[in-house]
């Protein structure tokens, strides 16, 4: 998958909900997305849903969006394929994609509609935690204003998604200054578990598994999780090890002359070296 990000096509949303928790029966009252490739807007999609259960109190005094806002609003039922539609062909991202994902994963499972494993995932709260580490706070607003984005957080779909367009572009700047444009980099580093993410992890522990049973050393591009930091060093692999949610490769790190662990989903390239 390489590809320069600013050459793909991107849908980036946001929901408002009625709550926190779908597992508690919370479910959306808006989405929005634009689709987007580099700088340009191609598309714009932006509708309130009637989520047939009440507004927690809690919700509408962030979103004030209220029960006579919703009530003549189509259902997710009618709104989800028409969503999926916008969103075919592109890599969908968003600010917390797992929040998101999670109450769409939800409403899907209650509407019937089938669930887009094949579609490319980037979290930017995970890119933003990757290369700001620094920042005493991660939320959108505060992440747009140490950045210099000025528009102010409505909590509104629409103005979220075009304030959350902005933080990407400067971090996508920031990932360029790294040396990393490729959009199965950005994949592998901020993506959500789905089967193009598991595709590239099978790739990398395949070439480890070679390594390790030829007893070649490999020469790695690794982005550190702790400050973001890129750099190329030599590892002779000795195994892979995994645990529910990430594979890691351990081996002697000649630039550090030790043993070191190292999260595959952090290794960017890798080849064998004599």
């Amino acid at each position: 998958m390489h590809r320069d990000i600013e050459d793909v096509e991107l849908t980036i949303f946001d929901t408002e909900t009625t709550g926190l928790d779908p597992r508690c029966g919370d479910k959306i009252v808006e989405i929005a997305a634009l689709r987007v490739r580099g700088t340009n807007v191609s598309g714009r999609f932006e509708t309130l849903v009637n989520p047939q259960r009440p507004v927690s109190p809690g919700a509408f005094a962030v979103n004030n969006i209220s029960a006579d806002m919703v009530r003549d609003a189509p259902l997710i039922k009618d709104v989800l394929p028409r969503f999926f539609d916008f969103i075919k062909g592109s890599c969908l991202c968003s600010y917390n994609l797992p929040f998101d994902l999670g109450f769409l994963k939800n409403e899907m499972a209650s509407s019937g509609t089938g669930f887009f494993d094949e579609i490319p995932l980037i979290d930017i709260l995970a890119m933003a935690r990757r290369l700001l580490p620094g920042l005493e706070s991660h939320s959108l607003s505060f992440v747009a204003y140490s950045l210099g984005v000025e528009q102010r957080q409505e909590h509104r779909a629409l103005s979220d998604v075009y304030i959350t367009w902005q933080v990407f572009g400067k971090l996508k700047a920031a990932l360029r200054s790294k040396g990393i444009s490729d959009l199965g980099h950005c994949i592998s580093l901020f993506g959500v578990d789905q089967k193009v993410l598991r595709d590239l992890t099978r790739q990398k522990l395949s070439k480890i598994q070679e390594a390790v049973d030829d007893a070649m050393r490999l020469k790695i591009r690794y982005m550190s999780r702790e400050d973001g930091t890129v750099t190329e060093r030599i590892v002779l692999p000795r195994e892979i090890r995994q645990d529910r949610r990430h594979s890691y490769m351990i081996g002697f790190c000649f630039l550090k002359n030790e043993e070191r662990i190292f999260r595959v989903d952090s290794i960017l390239e890798m080849e064998a070296v004599s």
